[in-house]
């Protein structure tokens, strides 16, 4: 079995709680992406990080977490900038994203700074999320994306607060259809279509990004399923679990990285069924990341999701 190169942002979530009947914010190390390399490593694939970090504190708990979940940071550059951070609110059925830091620690890492033989070699690249807003980084994304000799997979994890008026998701939008064109996977929450597609039903906008070149493409519902868009067959509905949800953080990311786990150990499934049993396996995933609190912390082991799910 390969390796997957996930290329994107970590940084450290500031999350919204209560503590002795106190507001406060918890510390955790977070990042669409950085979920994501960690629950392809907790579910068996070799996953390497490629990012830009920061010079501080923060920045080192970052480089120990990943370690300690055993994904490679050898396309990790350290950049002189402290570690970004994401105040998250809790306010209504998605969470929501305040970024602090300029300039952004993780949208340091320019074409120039890439590992060519780490990404040349992945069996599955992964790219997308807040870094695509990020010029230099943007330009690295595209350059490994045209390097990448395995599969591609894509997920633009689209964050509003982000996103500075129509110019700019009209600029997005664009970078959308650009690695969607080019992609054998794309996920993207219900959410993310919205905002990118306004009034266009999620069957619809998986059938587009699927019409300007995307393999397969898997939009994420919460406690309703995924809709999915494989080969020439119709977008299905496939359901979700029943579960005791307590945090939803991270739980688009699980579902990108059970399938990109599962890509590393068996290849692109010959037939759409095989689509519809990866998409449900990762929605299981999903499922048992959202009985627990935290992100990347909550990514489970294909044994957790077995157990939980026995019946």
């Amino acid at each position: 079995m390969g390796y997957a190169v996930v290329l994107g942002e970590a940084l450290v979530d500031l999350l919204d709680s209560e503590c002795d009947g106190e507001r406060v914010y918890r510390q955790a190390i977070g990042g669409g992406p950085l979920n994501v390399a960690v629950g392809v490593a907790r579910l068996g694939g070799a996953a390497q990080f490629v990012g830009s970090l920061g010079d501080d504190v923060l920045a080192g708990r970052i480089r120990a977490f990943l370690t300690a979940a055993d994904v490679g940071l050898a396309g990790a550059v350290t950049a002189p900038a402290s570690t970004s951070l994401a105040v998250v609110t809790l306010a209504g059925p998605e969470p929501d994203f305040r970024f602090y830091g300029e300039p952004p620690s993780y949208g340091l890492l320019g074409p120039d700074d890439l590992h060519l033989a780490l990404v040349e070699g992945a069996d599955v690249l992964y790219c997308g999320s807040v870094v695509l807003l990020q010029p230099a980084t943007l330009a690295a994304a595209r350059r490994a994306w045209s390097l990448a000799t395995g599969l591609r997979v894509f997920d633009p994890n689209v964050r509003p607060r982000l996103l500075d008026g129509p110019a700019a998701l009209a600029g997005l939008r664009e970078v959308v259809a650009e690695f969607a064109a080019g992609a054998h996977v794309v996920t993207l929450s219900g959410a993310d279509a919205q905002l990118l597609y306004p009034g266009e039903p999620v069957e619809g906008v998986a059938a587009y990004l699927r019409e300007l070149g995307a393999t397969t493409v898997v939009v994420t519902l919460g406690a309703a399923g995924a809709v999915l868009a494989a080969a020439d067959a119709d977008p299905v509905l496939v359901p979700a679990p029943k579960v005791d949800a307590v945090d939803a953080t991270g739980a688009g990311d699980s579902v990108m990285a059970a399938l990109i786990a599962d890509l590393l150990v068996d290849g692109e499934p010959a037939a759409p069924h095989g689509w519809i049993e990866r998409v449900a396996f990762a929605l299981r995933v999903a499922g048992l990341v959202c009985e627990s609190p935290g992100g990347a912390t909550a990514m489970p082991t294909r044994a957790d999701v077995e157990r939980r799910f026995a019946a």
